[in-house]
């Protein structure tokens, strides 16, 4: 046995000298380019793979803007928008920018300061948060929590998405700042981030003050970033039932949405006697996801049914289309003079739009890409591109980059190259 490993060794050495200098002698006399890549126009059908996107370019929609702004849906609301939600894009609009009372429907900026806390780890859903006495002491919907009392974040969370209540509001504003007073202040410093224009806020609950005033464009906007920024919100906004308190008290979500509404995800009712009935009301089906808000409605039948309409018309009209996901694998290409002869080409980004149904047909790709692939080339390299087109107008584009580097052959290359080969195999 001793005798046959150290044969081994010799005729492994042996064969590695012989490749070295092969090799050496194959680069000094190998040609500048071996691939060549046309450029080429199909339609969108032909794309290779399954796609699934994530993120894509509001530059693009805004071009394709459509919006309908003449109230042909006939609605009652003093104020409604409908979105997509990808993009933001505006495909509904009567009068969105009108600044109303919001109610409740404040809530939304509410939970998203507390998710934002949640995700950057600043609190746990585990933590336990006590009732201040100014929560204790909120009227509205509320879960009657008594000064001391504790709820985790996950119930708190719970009892402000599925029943409104302004009680555990206050107490996680008190939590995260101190009082309710600071994360007013923040939630208002937020709205100026995110462009919301028309709106003011001058409490976290919704309860009616002079000048706490939003617009439906405005709850749009945040209610964009909260569900595509922090999707685990969707774990309480989806519930219809629940309970607190070891079963003690139950919970029945005020969006009937919920329940009644194919592909409802959520997201916040509100109403008082002088804002009337509000709603943001977000929904996804086929990969098209939408949000809906009313302001104003005069019945809580009106904000419902107004909200289902323009979730309809969304839904029936439109259509997202995704034309490639980001590390999709395009083609396999052929490197010269590269220790690996071959190499993946990917999608840099990812690369979807909002579209009318039946469009996508009149969506054509052009690919191009560098027809030389000569080594060195390091992982990311830009190689080429893909634009795409509807109708003869550019809609997107995004850079075609190598999926790994592939190294120059070299003399220290080949023998590193070839020596980590021969050691993995003798160990096998």
């Amino acid at each position: 046995m001793l005798l046959n490993k150290k044969r081994i060794k010799i005729i492994s050495f042996t064969l590695i000298f012989i490749t070295i200098f092969t090799f050496s002698v194959v680069l000094a006399v190998e040609e500048d380019s071996v691939y060549v890549w046309a450029s080429e126009s199909e339609a969108i059908n032909s794309i290779t793979g399954t796609f699934e996107s994530e993120t894509t370019s509001a530059e693009i929609t805004e071009e394709k803007n459509t919006t309908e702004t003449t109230n042909s849906l006939n609605l009652q609301s003093g104020g409604a928008v409908l979105i997509e939600q990808k993009t933001g894009q505006v495909l509904y609009d009567h009068n969105m920018h009108e600044q109303l009372r919001p109610a409740s429907v404040t809530k939304v900026m509410s939970l998203l300061l507390i998710m934002e806390a949640l995700d950057s780890g600043q609190i746990a859903l585990t933590d336990t948060v006590p009732c201040t006495e100014d929560a204790a002491g909120m009227g509205g919907s509320q879960i009657w929590l008594e000064v001391g009392e504790e709820l985790t974040v996950d119930e708190m969370l719970k009892a402000i998405c599925v029943v409104s209540a302004n009680d555990c509001t206050v107490a996680m504003a008190d939590y995260l700042c101190g009082s309710q007073e600071a994360f007013v202040q923040k939630m208002n410093e937020r709205a100026k981030e995110l462009g919301m224009n028309d709106t003011t806020f001058k409490n976290c609950h919704g309860i009616d003050e002079d000048g706490h005033v939003t617009s439906a464009y405005d709850i749009a906007l945040m209610s964009r970033e909260l569900l595509n920024n922090h999707p685990t919100i969707l774990n309480y906004t989806t519930i219809w039932m629940d309970t607190l308190r070891n079963g003690e008290s139950e919970l029945v979500n005020t969006n009937k949405l919920i329940r009644n509404y194919k592909g409802a995800t959520g997201l916040k009712t509100g109403s008082t006697s002088v804002a009337l009935y509000n709603l943001s009301a977000s929904a996804t089906r086929d990969g098209l996801s939408l949000i809906a808000v009313i302001m104003k409605a005069p019945t809580t039948k009106v904000r419902f049914s107004e909200a289902q309409k323009l979730l309809d018309y969304g839904f029936s009209n439109y259509q997202y289309k995704t034309l490639n996901s980001r590390d999709a694998v395009l083609k396999e290409a052929n490197v010269s003079k590269g220790i690996s002869e071959k190499v993946n080409l990917v999608f840099e980004n990812d690369v979807g739009l909002l579209i009318k149904k039946g469009e996508d047909k009149n969506i054509e790709q052009t690919i191009t890409a560098t027809e030389n692939l000569v080594a060195p080339i390091s992982q990311g390299e830009k190689v080429g591109e893909v634009i795409y087109t509807l109708n003869g107008e550019e809609i997107g584009r995004t850079n075609i980059v190598a999926e790994s580097t592939v190294e120059k052959k070299t003399f220290l290359t080949l023998a590193t190259h070839v020596y980590q080969n021969w050691f993995c195999l003798l160990r096998n």
